[in-house]
């Protein structure tokens, strides 16, 4: 009789629809990634990669915002991430380029799948998590945004830079760094409490404006841009604190 209640109660316990309703909308966008890489539409995997990002952006603020936040929850975003954030944009990337380079290429794209795992693993195993307004590492869906904003913005402009062998091996370079990074140890602002009291500084409201301005105007470049910038601040700002420790 006992058990028999215990699981009629763990049946009805159910989970919160919105939040996870986001976070299945990602998983979706980076299975749909998968699917347009293997088809040869590269620029279609790149945008469901970026709507992807978006939607994972918005699961972890409305369940804070909700008061929804679950166990259940944050394992459902960590298979997301592993899929649309991991699995997709280093599949796209092999289908892309790095095919071409034989068994190096699915080596590089097997090392940012792997590094995007064990990022999430630490992620899940540390208590910074919700003590911090900083990643410890690059956040994964951060190099995605860059590779998918990368692979936009050659389709777009129809740059055949790319197709060389000198292309392909930058490629690697910078998914290889990406990889690094996110196994690192450098901050990297991770803006969970921006906003949540309610409240924006109205410079921000600016920015956000001329963002999407500028978004609507050219949003590969733009989105690759953002992405980059946001992976070089990590670097500078970690650069410049080590420099300041050495000189105190």
């Amino acid at each position: 009789m006992v058990k028999l209640s215990s699981s009629l109660a763990i049946r009805e316990k159910g989970i919160y629809l919105l939040p996870n309703l986001f976070t299945l909308c990602a998983l979706f966008f980076g299975f749909y990634a998968i699917v347009a890489g293997i088809q040869g539409r590269y620029q279609a995997a790149a945008i469901a990669i970026v709507l992807g990002l978006i939607m994972d952006s918005l699961d972890g603020r409305v369940a804070r915002l909700t008061q929804t936040q679950t166990d259940f929850g944050a394992d459902l975003d960590s298979l997301s991430d592993m899929v649309s954030f991991g699995v997709a944009p280093a599949l796209v990337m092999y289908l892309w380029q790095l095919q071409h380079f034989g068994k190096m290429g699915w080596v590089v794209s097997f090392a940012y799948v792997a590094s995007v795992a064990l990022r999430l693993a630490r992620f899940n195993n540390i208590a910074e998590k919700n003590a911090s307004n900083y990643f410890r590492g690059l956040p994964c869906p951060a190099p995605a945004g860059l590779l998918a904003g990368l692979l936009w913005t050659i389709e777009s402009w129809s740059c055949v830079w790319f197709d060389t062998v000198a292309g392909g091996w930058t490629l690697m370079a910078i998914m290889v760094s990406l990889a690094g990074l996110m196994l690192s140890s450098v901050p990297y602002y991770s803006g969970k409490k921006f906003g949540d009291g309610g409240r924006v500084p109205f410079k921000f409201v600016m920015f956000l404006v001329g963002f999407l301005l500028l978004l609507s105007l050219e949003p590969a470049g733009v989105i690759f841009a953002f992405f980059t910038s946001y992976v070089v601040y990590g670097i500078g700002a970690a650069l410049i604190n080590c420099c300041r420790r050495k000189v105190m």
